[in-house]
């Protein structure tokens, strides 16, 4: 857990966390490079959000429902907007219990990237609120269903490492090269990355390279 406070002018956006579980390169070229490109995926992705961020706040019974709440924390150098925070009531209690929940446009993905953004919300939301935040969930658009998340102390650790990875990925300016795999090929940013092709130029870069020092050692 890490014992640094950001200023406000360093503070990262949290979409930057699952940029950067996702993909290395994707966070720095949206990040670093400033650089975006919609594809049919992230233009239903977008207008999921809208359509969320526009409903009004509600109460169902023991529930609050809030939209579009503003996030931050200092400690972790975050910011960014929550799609819903649900406030559960404590039973017996005059409390309320918050409960995110990030939209996502597909299905759940096999790595931890949508985990980690949900993750980092909480944290957010324990820093402002000065309460523990133990549960989330993911509502995927794809399959219509909720899926439970759960804020243990592994899925902490990984986001505060993450925050961590991609602040140090910012600073340096660096954008990592390309390594392409078949989730590539869903990317918006495909075509401004190029993994295929940057990816062969540089396999055939030390494959030559290889070459010549096997042939200096043998000349």
């Amino acid at each position: 857990m890490t014992n640094k406070t950001y200023n406000e002018d360093d503070l990262i956006m949290l979409s930057a966390l699952q940029h950067f579980v996702f993909c290395e390169r994707q966070c720095a070229l949206i990040h670093i490079e400033q650089v975006w490109e919609e594809n049919r995926l992230t233009a239903e992705g977008h207008i999921l959000h809208e359509r969320v961020h526009e409903q009004d706040s509600e109460s169902r019974g023991e529930v609050r429902i809030e939209r579009g709440i503003a996030l931050r924390s200092l400690r972790l150098g975050l910011s960014g907007v929550a799609d819903v925070i649900e406030f559960h009531r404590v039973p017996g209690e005059n409390k309320w219990q918050p409960f995110p929940v990030e939209y996502k446009r597909g299905k759940p993905k096999p790595d931890s990237c949508d985990a980690v953004q949900l993750c980092a919300q909480a944290l957010c939301l324990e820093e402002m609120l000065e309460l523990e935040v133990m549960r989330g969930a993911l509502y995927y658009g794809k399959i219509h269903r909720r899926h439970e998340v759960i804020f243990d102390e592994k899925l902490r650790r990984e986001t505060e490492e993450t925050a961590k990875q991609v602040h140090e990925l910012i600073a340096s300016g660096e954008t990592p090269r390309p390594v392409y795999k078949l989730k590539c090929d869903n990317c918006s940013l495909f075509q401004l990355c190029m993994p295929k092709t940057i990816g062969k130029r540089s396999s055939v870069k030390r494959y030559l390279g290889s070459m010549l020092r096997e042939y200096e050692k043998t000349s």
